[in-house]
C-alpha cells in the first residue's frame, strides 16, 4: 500500500495516510489514455453547426426567367446555390460526436493515471484546504511552497478554493466527483485533501 505524508497549508507534516492499492497502486496502462481522452474531448463538441440547403432557404420556386430567347444561361429558381442567398451545397449538418467507452475502461485509465502520479512522486495530500476567503494570491503562495508549477487541486466541495484557482493558468480545482483522466494527465502534480482521497477511493472501488 502506498503511504504518503499529510501536510497542512504551511507544508508542515501533520501525519501520514495509507492509500488504497486498488486506486493509487495499480498497474500502469498508458495504452488506454488515448481512447478515453479522445472520447472525453469529442464529447465536448456541440455538433450544432448547420447550413441551409436549397429547399430550406427563403425565396420563390418560380423560374427566374424564360428558358430560351434571352441569350443568357439557363436557370431555375433563385434558391439555386449559384445565386446570392441561395442554398449551400454539402454544407455542415448537426452531428453527434460522442464516442462510447465502457465504464470499466474509463475507471481503469483513471486509476492507472492516479497510480502513475503517485509513483512519480507528484501527489501531495493536505489535511484540509480551508481558506477564509477566495484569494488567488494564497494559491500562488501555496504552489510556490510546495514547489509545483502545474497542479490540479481536488477537494470534496470547496468553493473558496475553486474561486481562488480561476485566475491561475497553471492551476485548476475539481470536486472529487468531477475527477477525470484528461485533467489528471494535463497537470503535472495533484494536491488532494484527505477528504478527497477518501471520496475518490470510495467511488473507484465500488
Amino acid at each position: 500500500m502506498p503511504n504518503l505524508d499529510v501536510f497542512d497549508l504551511g507544508r508542515k507534516k501533520v501525519g501520514s495516510i495509507e492509500l488504497s492499492d486498488l486506486v493509487f497502486g495499480a498497474e500502469s496502462r498508458p495504452h488506454l489514455y488515448h481512447q478515453v481522452v479522445r472520447a472525453q474531448l469529442l464529447s465536448r463538441r456541440a455538433g450544432t453547426v448547420k447550413t441551409k440547403k436549397r429547399d430550406e432557404v427563403s425565396g420563390s420556386t418560380r423560374k427566374v426567367y424564360r428558358q430560351k430567347g434571352t441569350g443568357r444561361a439557363r436557370h431555375g429558381d433563385s434558391r439555386s446555390p449559384i445565386f446570392r442567398r441561395g442554398g449551400a451545397v454539402f454544407g455542415p449538418m448537426p452531428k453527434d460526436w460522442d464516442v462510447k467507452v465502457p465504464k470499466k475502461v474509463k475507471r481503469a485509465a483513471l486509476v492507472s493515471a492516479l497510480s502513475d502520479r503517485v509513483r512519480e512522486g507528484h501527489v501531495w495530500v493536505l489535511e484540509a484546504a480551508d481558506l477564509e476567503q477566495a484569494k488567488t494570491k494564497r494559491i500562488a503562495e501555496l504552489m510556490a511552497r510546495f514547489e509545483v508549477g502545474s497542479v490540479l487541486f481536488v477537494d470534496v466541495d470547496n468553493r473558496n478554493l475553486s474561486l481562488s484557482c480561476r485566475n491561475l493558468p497553471t492551476a485548476k480545482y475539481l470536486s472529487s466527483r468531477g475527477l477525470n483522466l484528461f485533467d489528471v494527465l494535463k497537470y503535472d502534480h495533484l494536491i488532494l485533501t484527505k477528504g478527497a482521497v477518501e471520496a475518490i477511493e470510495g467511488a473507484l472501488t465500488t
